[in-house]
């Protein structure tokens, strides 16, 4: 079958090559443990790993700018996509015969066996791993088991995972995975071709439509059914403002402060030298795992050069080196190890303020294997080639439509970083690197390709022949003492092949001006964040500022921004280094928001609450800094913490202050939180008319994609 849907743009937005193109096709038992596995390795295999080859086919036909989609699972009928992102609406007869045409070129001559290994590996790690993040491993294993209980199956099939990965790697010589693309997604009757094209201003005329369509439901009603929805909605708004019975709260147990252990968990970090290079060891059980980070300092790229830093996170590894193509690279990275990743990141420092700007390359790799990990950091960080320009216009293609989802997806976090950015030069940094900034850099940059690339090139080679030198090379290891024999020889194999530096640094320092920003879009909600510094106030930081997060988030913000103003969500903070936010998810209102958070200092002024309240928010607050850490997260808090200069006594005061906190406490808080609103700092990313009906509270209003600034509010 072929389905064609709408998504709405804005006026603003282009509608060239802004077509998603799509096939589907019903894949897979979910109740088959080789299946359920051997899905999520074609999906790497067939559209994740670098070169892989339905994503290399399509892209180098010019159908989209990334290709996506994959293995849908944990539900009765699983099924595979292939997804082509700002693609032509007429180019969906060539995309469907270019997807059957790789794929039966696949299915009879055979799928690359080191790139099919080498997904196998990487999900065996994975599952062997089972690192969630901040997620408990014991949620995400039941939920792995309603995949199979929740049609019948065993709860623990796919739990058992030992005897399924022996049966794939033997099927990969086979023609396993060969037979079920050919069965699944070849010779398949369950297949849809759907296509989503853009319609400008498709949510607006949806919204005049939902606002006839009430209109003529309320012309329907008599007199009498109007006065009883206006009561029913006073009986709401009055049921909303009127706290539970607490002989009702009373009734749920609860911990005491005094069940709650007083002392916090340890930072492990102990800092050494090896062959004159600093190293900040992490010593733990982490079952035969060793977690390398190596860092270099970007205190040497000029602010002018921040943007390729950023870019260069995605380059790396996804080019050529002078031994590996592209492809052949990712297969052996994940024949030897987890995982080879690069990242940008940023370390406030809580003693002399500033920040440290760090590049990472952080590798997961069994102990014996940690010469590996040093040799093939060598080779991306000395020997990548960066002048293959079909090549850096495709991985630009794709930073871009992933960014632009993720701005979508996370505006709040977006928002956050950019009105921050206006006073604080840590998060000028972020967003020169990761934010709107770098977005907006990245846009110019595919706009601008073909006059651009030599700039791009040169860009990308200045910022690696500043950043990789030995004498700004830092190393972080998590491991074992067992783990750590490793190091000294394993370590030189990428130290010795670094030049010395120049040393030359640059400052990153914040504008300073407060723009108040609103970034346009089609989306129906927005993020509206409101952000501040209390540093040079002279209050201090304390403790209870985590405990006032918990209380607005499940009290006031909760109760105004999503219970009686319909968000889905609100999230606040404010950190030890200063800055503070409160921002709304999903919302939809502007200005309402914004007036709600000038309300906080006179909600914390009168603050109340009995010692079972105060407990609550106690036993909050504690949960989050309590939360069970795997051996990665352990090491990252130490190295976070050396960066920073936090030290135990540090966090044992602030546990101190959140167990022992009382009403005053909270009182207390509401001159830091005037200090933060003061600064008035504001950025709103959503719906392109409600920014403009509230055009009076930012200084500029321009599109989210492709915009210029428009200046006072116009």
């Amino acid at each position: 079958i072929e389905r064609e849907i709408f998504y709405s743009v804005s006026e603003s937005e282009s509608l060239d090559h802004a077509t998603y193109l799509s096939i589907n096709t019903q894949a897979g038992n979910e109740l088959s443990q080789k299946e359920y596995v051997a899905f999520q390795i074609l999906e790497y295999v067939l559209l994740d790993a670098p070169g892989a080859p339905l994503k290399k086919a399509l892209l180098d036909a010019g159908i989209g700018d990334d290709i996506m989609g994959g293995y849908e699972y944990g539900i009765l009928q699983p099924y595979f996509s292939v997804i082509a992102k700002n693609a032509e609406r007429e180019q969906k007869d060539e995309f469907v015969k270019i997807v059957k045409a790789e794929l039966k070129k696949l299915a009879d001559g055979g799928i690359d066996k080191k790139c099919l290994k080498a997904g196998i590996n990487n999900y065996e790690f994975q599952y062997r791993e089972a690192d969630y993040g901040s997620t408990p491993k014991g949620l995400m294993s039941g939920l792995q088991c309603l995949d199979s209980w929740l049609y019948g199956g065993d709860p623990m099939m796919h739990l058992e995972y030992e005897d399924t990965f022996a049966a794939l790697k033997k099927g990969a010589d086979s023609g396993y995975f060969e037979g079920l693309i050919r069965t699944y997604l070849l010779d398949n009757p369950y297949e849809a071709v759907v296509i989503a094209s853009p319609k400008k201003n498709l949510a607006a005329r949806i919204e005049e439509q939902t606002a006839k369509k009430l209109k003529e439901y309320k012309d329907s009603l008599s007199k009498e059914e109007i006065e009883t929805l206006v009561r029913q909605t006073k009986e709401l708004k009055e049921y909303q403002d009127t706290p539970s019975p607490k002989e009702d709260l009373e009734k749920i147990p609860m911990l005491t402060r005094e069940e709650i252990g007083r002392e916090p968990a340890k930072l492990i970090f102990e800092e050494t030298k090896l062959d004159g290079i600093t190293v900040v060891r992490h010593n733990m059980f982490t079952s035969g795992i060793g977690y390398l980070k190596v860092l270099f300092n970007t205190d040497r790229i000029p602010m002018e050069d921040l943007p390729y830093l950023g870019l260069l996170k995605s380059v790396l590894g996804y080019v050529d080196t002078k031994n590996y193509s592209y492809s052949d690279l990712s297969s052996e990275i994940f024949l030897n190890s987890g995982s080879v990743s690069f990242s940008v990141t940023a370390f406030p420092d809580l003693k002399n303020g500033g920040f440290t700007g760090l590049f990472a390359a952080s590798v997961r790799v069994l102990y014996e294997k940690l010469d590996f990990g040093f040799e093939i950091l060598k080779e991306i960080l000395t020997e990548s080639i960066l002048e293959d320009e079909k090549r850096l216009r495709e991985i630009l293609n794709e930073v871009r439509s992933k960014s632009q989802m993720r701005l979508m997806s996370s505006g709040h976090t977006a928002a956050v970083s950019r009105a921050t950015s206006y006073f604080s030069d840590v998060s000028y940094y972020n967003e020169i690197t990761a934010g709107i900034d770098y977005f907006q850099s990245v846009e110019q940059w595919v706009r601008e390709f073909d006059s651009k690339k030599g700039e791009i090139i040169a860009g990308l080679k200045r910022v690696m022949g500043a950043l990789f030198t030995r004498d700004n090379m830092t190393v972080s290891y998590t491991a074992d003492d067992r783990g750590f024999s490793f190091l000294p020889e394993a370590m030189k194999k990428l130290s010795q092949a670094l030049p010395e530096g120049e040393k030359k640094t640059y400052a990153v320092k914040a504008p300073g001006i407060r723009r108040n920003e609103g970034f346009t879009s089609s989306s129906k909600v927005n993020y509206v964040a409101r952000c501040g510094s209390f540093t040079g106030s002279g209050y201090p930081y304390t403790g209870v500022l985590r405990l006032l997060k918990v209380a607005l988030n499940y009290d006031y913000l909760w109760i105004n921004l999503r219970v009686k103003g319909g968000a889905y969500g609100c999230m606040s903070a404010i950190t030890r280094s200063g800055d503070g936010y409160f921002v709304s998810y999903r919302d939809p209102n502007m200005k309402e928001t914004n007036d709600i958070y000038e309300g906080i200092p006179e909600y914390l002024e009168n603050f109340n609450a009995d010692e079972r309240d105060m407990t609550k928010y106690v036993i909050g607050t504690i949960s989050e800094l309590d939360t069970p850490l795997t051996p990665s997260q352990k090491g990252a808090r130490g190295l976070a913490a050396w960066y920073s200069g936090l030290t135990d006594e540090m966090v044992q005061k602030e546990r101190d202050e959140i167990l022992n906190a009382r009403v005053e406490d909270v009182r207390a808080l509401s001159g830091i939180v005037r200090e933060v609103l003061k600064t008035g700092a504001l950025c709103a990313i959503g719906n392109e008319e409600k920014i403009k009906a509230d055009a009076a509270m930012f200084g500029s209003i321009q599109p989210l994609y492709n915009g210029t600034a428009s200046e006072d509010g116009q």
